[in-house]
């Protein structure tokens, strides 16, 4: 039996109006076409325009997301850091592959990148690490193993109150070596922007050679 107090979310829908995206529009270059866009959500100050939505699919086939925050965009591809024994850590590692979602809905706006996924070098991931917040180091011990059950959150503070004594603010804090980068080196751009009556704009570029096609997709 349906509750009576819900919303009637087939009757919530927005028209977007906001921008277009034409052919002409469009950087050569999908990297320096993200960048742009990034710049203008950064500069329009949105809320974490940098948080994407990651999906990766383990050994069993079962497919997975969650929100992580992009740490890097250039030429090599797309960064972001974790513990290595997560869930997703466990799943890039049976099949090193993820695509990536961007959503900006004030800019009415939507970015995909797939392609495979490798690990950034030790040294990449201590130099990101150190550049953390204190605290934000010490919560990365605290929160191993990433994604497995804790009794309750008494015991989180615990741990992470232990881990404040044994390494005081100022002093060095450890990288664990369950902990670093991941790389997404992207093979597919698709840049979406929401038009009026859902006739939306989309452009997806494929990695061809040393350049890439550009095609418009229905909507």
């Amino acid at each position: 039996m349906s509750d009576s107090t819900s919303p009637d979310l087939t009757a919530l829908r927005l028209n977007y109006t906001r921008g277009e995206l034409r052919r002409a529009d469009l950087n050569p270059d999908p990297l320096g076409q993200f960048q742009g866009w990034l710049e203008e959500a950064l500069r329009d100050k949105l809320r974490e325009p940098y948080a994407l939505s990651l999906a990766t699919v383990g050994a069993s086939g079962r497919p997975s997301v969650r929100t992580v925050l992009l740490r890097g965009a250039d030429e090599r591809g797309l960064t972001f850091y974790t513990n290595y024994d997560s869930r997703k850590g466990r799943d890039l590692a049976a099949n090193p592959q993820a695509e990536v979602l961007f959503h900006w809905a004030e800019h009415e706006r939507q970015v995909r990148a797939y392609g495979p996924v490798t690990r950034v070098s030790k040294e990449e991931s201590t130099a990101y690490f150190h550049a953390r917040p204190y605290q934000s180091q010490l919560a990365a011990h605290a929160s191993d193993p990433q994604s497995a059950p804790v009794e309750n959150r008494a015991a989180l503070e615990q741990k992470f109150a232990e881990l404040c004594g044994r390494y005081p603010e100022g002093s060095p804090v450890p990288k664990p070596g369950f902990w670093g980068g991941y790389r997404v080196e992207v093979r597919e751009w698709e840049f979406w922007q929401g038009r009026r009556n859902r006739m939306h704009d989309r452009f997806r570029y494929t990695r061809e050679g040393e350049g890439w096609r550009t095609e418009r997709l229905m909507p």
